[in-house]
């Protein structure tokens, strides 16, 4: 029989295990790694900042932006963005509209590590993330 300190540790444990399991969410601050596939450019930070209270913004590279999105279980859907129109360099702006692209096709969402996978209707990771979150 174990002592009752034993079961008060183990018991703590238990409760404070689905917590720890369930802890994986899209939300927090992200950079991105690829794109479709095309990876991205050394240097140039699109990010996708995602709040619990829906509210997301970021950079695609050039441009800053700002929106929604809504979270349910593994769903994720983007609303429409608003965002700064500056220009830059033909290469910047091209990754910069690919981003914004491919956030326009996401219907799900996973995790792998400490990577954010965004993925389209078909099935396909159009956007993967690091995190840039400390506690990730």
């Amino acid at each position: 029989m174990l002592p009752k300190i034993c079961l008060a540790i183990l018991a703590a444990f238990v409760v404070a295990l689905p917590a720890s399991a369930n802890a994986a969410s899209p939300h927090g601050h992200w950079l991105a790694e690829d794109i479709n596939g095309g990876g991205v450019i050394d240097r140039l930070q699109t990010t996708l900042a995602l709040g619990t209270d829906g509210k997301v913004s970021g950079t695609g590279g050039c441009n800053r932006y700002m929106g929604t999105a809504t979270v349910k279980g593994d769903a994720i859907t983007f609303g429409p963005m608003a965002g700064t129109r500056m220009a830059c360099a033909p290469a910047v702006m091209n990754q910069d509209n690919k981003f914004h692209a491919a956030l326009a096709t996401v219907k799900s969402w996973r995790i792998e590590h400490t990577k954010l996978l965004l993925i389209d209707g078909g099935g396909n990771v159009v956007l993967r993330f690091s995190t840039m979150d400390k506690h990730k």
